[in-house]
């Protein structure tokens, strides 16, 4: 079974975070939450709580197939301020993991050097921080290698499609796309 390591930070972009970890278990992917905050509970932009299932602990993602970022504004700057969090995100790179970023996230893949050379999206007004990049605007979900990037909560969908389909195939990708009516 795949497992996927799902970052959450206070002004996460809720559909960004809430509809690829459903789709994902939908999948029988195991999905485990992690806040990087002081507290499980974690305050979504557009105040929704929620609790992740564990606080972010170093050392603690070898085992995980991929590392998942969601977006907004603030969770983004979280995220990105938790030194923590790119240490371990640096170390899924450099051992050949998957790690996906949805919305602004995608600017902190950009700030590690990860995208030189790849395609990818991310929310309009980030790309300038896609260093290295080949930015696709019009793309709503990007998967180059083992990157996945997505523009914003329009795209969660299309984000989940894409993970899924980077860890149990296109197939699967699809039934689950049916079986929400997609």
């Amino acid at each position: 079974m795949s497992r996927i390591a799902f970052f959450l930070a206070d002004g996460f972009e809720e559909i960004e975070g809430l509809t690829p970890v459903d789709m994902c278990r939908r999948a029988g992917i195991e999905v485990v939450t992690f806040s990087v905050m002081d507290e499980l509970l974690i305050k979504g932009s557009h105040g929704i709580k929620l609790y992740a299932d564990e606080m972010f602990a170093p050392g603690a993602y070898d085992g995980f197939d991929m590392l998942v970022l969601p977006g907004g504004g603030l969770g983004t700057q979280n995220l990105e301020k938790h030194e923590g969090l790119l240490a371990e995100l640096k170390k899924a790179f450099d051992s050949g993991r998957y790690i996906a970023a949805i919305c602004a996230a995608p600017r902190i893949l950009g700030r590690l050097g990860f995208l030189d050379g790849k395609n990818a999206t991310c929310y309009p007004g980030n790309e300038e921080h896609l260093k290295g990049a080949v930015y696709h605007p019009e793309c709503k979900a990007v998967t180059d290698g083992k990157l996945i990037t997505a523009r914003g909560m329009g795209a969660a969908v299309d984000f989940g499609k894409e993970i899924i389909a980077a860890l149990e195939g296109k197939e699967k990708a699809q039934e689950i796309l049916d079986q929400i009516q997609f």
